[in-house]
């Protein structure tokens, strides 16, 4: 499994590479996507990765929209359902931004205050290279900026405010994006 990689790798703070057309539907990909998830899986506060977080330098994000919503009440489990967007870009976003709790897989046991767009729609490909739309707002538009960030080089810490370290076997209020 790739590990996540920390702050201070240069791959973070590079902007990714766009996926070639060639690339779609080959098992190069395929695997890519694959270890993306096995290295988002194994982190259970972890709701959505970028490539370059596991030093794939491609523009690429996924994301666990199961580990969006509250669990169900009577204890069992969401079925996975995974987000994956190739080649993002934002199409259109709320004027109105919120301040939200931050953090990142890459910048671990530090979150802070972010203010991001309180909705957002971006534009995408599938693994299948298929076009869709998707829109959201709170956390979801959330993840559509932290992980778009990542992809142009940029951490939620370069423009957070109240930065706190927490230390791991402690609770953190916000979700690691």
């Amino acid at each position: 499994m790739n590990p996540i990689v920390q702050n201070g790798d240069p791959v973070l703070r590079a902007k990714a590479a766009p996926v070639p057309e060639d690339m779609f539907g080959t098992p190069e990909l395929e695997r890519m996507l694959e270890d993306m998830a096995h290295a988002l899986d194994a982190e259970q506060d972890g709701v959505a990765l970028a490539a370059p977080q596991i030093s794939i330098p491609y523009r690429i994000f996924i994301a666990r929209l199961d580990r969006t919503v509250p669990p169900p009440e009577d204890g069992s489990k969401h079925t996975p359902e995974l987000l994956v967007c190739i080649n993002p870009e934002f199409i259109r976003s709320s004027q109105r931004r919120i301040e939200m709790d931050e953090g990142c897989l890459s910048v671990r046991s530090v979150y802070g205050k972010t203010k991001r767009h309180e909705r957002a729609t971006i534009r995408a490909r599938g693994k299948d290279g298929s076009t869709f739309e998707r829109g959201g707002g709170g956390l979801i538009a959330q993840i559509y900026q932290h992980e778009i960030d990542h992809l142009n080089g940029i951490l939620f810490i370069d423009h957070a405010t109240e930065l706190v370290e927490v230390k791991r076997s402690e609770d953190a209020e916000g979700e690691a994006l």
